[in-house]
């Protein structure tokens, strides 16, 4: 496949919301391309095999909001198993290292803490998050913790408003073969030229013109669904410039999210699908996920500062990190039974540079702003743009299957 000198639309990004436009635009009759910077479908979702017995998503793993999800009807058919297990979250924690009331003590200050926040949003005024938490509150260095799982950041960078917009029906299942393979099956029959980076967006003349490391392309409209930071930080430009799109996306940023993959040799009487967390009292720590699928391994989530530090620090800082958290919370005779399989790096991906978005206290109504079309050609789609069900793939996908409706209308 070469690139066209023209297309009617063109999609930038074959991310999920590059693939929900795409297969939205199907059978419209437009002619169509996907253009896509890497040598793959999924952006951020991307499933790897490190081992024979083991499955692994570098990225988005999680159904969130099942029941409001498009990729679950996307599963079904095409005939990919879903997992319906019990997150390893909240009844699923072992009580190695987390005492059952200790850990009823933090949920209480957990859910004290979400009811502060969601009685201050009410007053519509924006206010970083942290402002909700209870001053000298023991556990509030763990709510921090729980905010760089969730949104990628501490509370302090975290807009109360944009965390209150969120919805979650609190139903998360799984693909048995992962979420990012599932995109991969997904993005099968759609038109998408590899390893082709946009650079520049020429919206001044009557046709696009769209600069790419393959060429040149003109497009009467344009479907934009990279993540933030490159609108940010004008990895791809726009002449004439959008300042406001710019200034919507820095108030938009990527905070970090990154996973470890280990190796369990011997997993013993450790439970399926349970989850290991300790009662450090401290914000740099990781999240367990012990026997995924009941595979052989242990699966480590770290977010925030502290996943910023450790991905600084160098390949295997991740795994290390995650080995001596284990074994802390495990015994020292777990140590021998754990080797590093994979890690996840998304702050140093060139295409992401990051895990999802959030609004900066001040900016919740930057997705809106983001999300708006420019001048009936140019269309934005992406996580970032979805009101309600940002930071996931199903918000992505969604958000494109809007974009794709507006270029519709458009046309007509």
């Amino acid at each position: 496949m070469s690139l066209p000198s023209s297309v009617e639309v063109a999609i930038i990004g074959a991310g999920a919301a590059g693939l929900g436009a795409a297969h939205a635009l199907k059978s419209s009759g437009l002619s169509t391309i996907v253009l896509e910077a890497r040598d793959r479908v999924g952006g951020r979702g991307h499933t790897i095999q490190p081992s024979p017995d083991v499955i692994f998503d570098l990225g988005c793993g999680w159904l969130h909001s099942a029941d409001k999800n498009a990729f679950v009807g996307i599963a079904e058919q095409l005939q990919f198993d879903i997992d319906r297990t019990i997150p390893p979250w909240r009844e699923r924690v072992l009580d190695k290292g987390f005492p059952p009331t200790l850990r009823a003590d933090f949920l209480l200050a957990l859910e004290e803490f979400y009811a502060r926040a969601d009685q201050a949003a009410k007053s519509g005024r924006d206010a970083p998050a942290d402002t909700c938490l209870e001053p000298g509150n023991r556990w509030n260095p763990m709510i921090h913790a729980i905010s760089t799982y969730v949104n990628g950041c501490e509370l302090d960078q975290m807009s109360l408003l944009d965390m209150e917009a969120y919805q979650d029906t609190g139903i998360n299942w799984r693909v048995r073969r992962g979420y990012g393979a599932l995109m991969a099956a997904y993005g099968v029959p759609l038109p998408v030229m590899f390893d082709c980076q946009v650079t520049m967006i020429d919206h001044s003349g009557r046709e696009l013109r769209i600069e790419t490391s393959l060429g040149t392309l003109s497009a009467s409209k344009t479907i934009i669904t990279v993540p933030t930071n490159l609108i940010a930080d004008e990895s791809i430009r726009f002449m004439p410039a959008l300042p406001q799109k710019v200034e919507a996306a820095a108030g938009l940023p990527l905070g970090l999210d990154n996973k470890v993959m280990l190796a369990l040799d011997e997993p013993g009487n450790l439970p399926k699908d349970g989850g290991l967390r300790g009662a450090t009292m401290r914000t740099e720590m990781g999240a367990f996920h012990l026997r995924p699928f009941g595979q052989p391994c242990i699966e480590g989530f770290y977010g925030g500062r502290f996943a910023r530090t450790l991905e600084e620090a160098g390949q295997g800082a991740l795994a290390a990190q995650a080995i001596d958290e284990v074994v802390a919370l495990l015994g020292n005779d777990c140590r021998k039974k754990l080797r590093p399989l994979a890690e996840s790096r998304w702050g140093q991906d060139p295409f992401a540079r990051g895990a999802y978005s959030h609004a900066l206290p001040g900016h919740a109504g930057k997705r809106a702003v983001l999300a708006a079309p420019v001048d009936g050609r140019l269309f934005f789609a992406g996580e970032a743009t979805s009101p309600n069900f940002f930071s996931t793939a199903h918000g992505a996908h969604d958000s494109g299957q809007r974009a794709a409706r507006e270029v519709m209308v458009s046309f007509r």
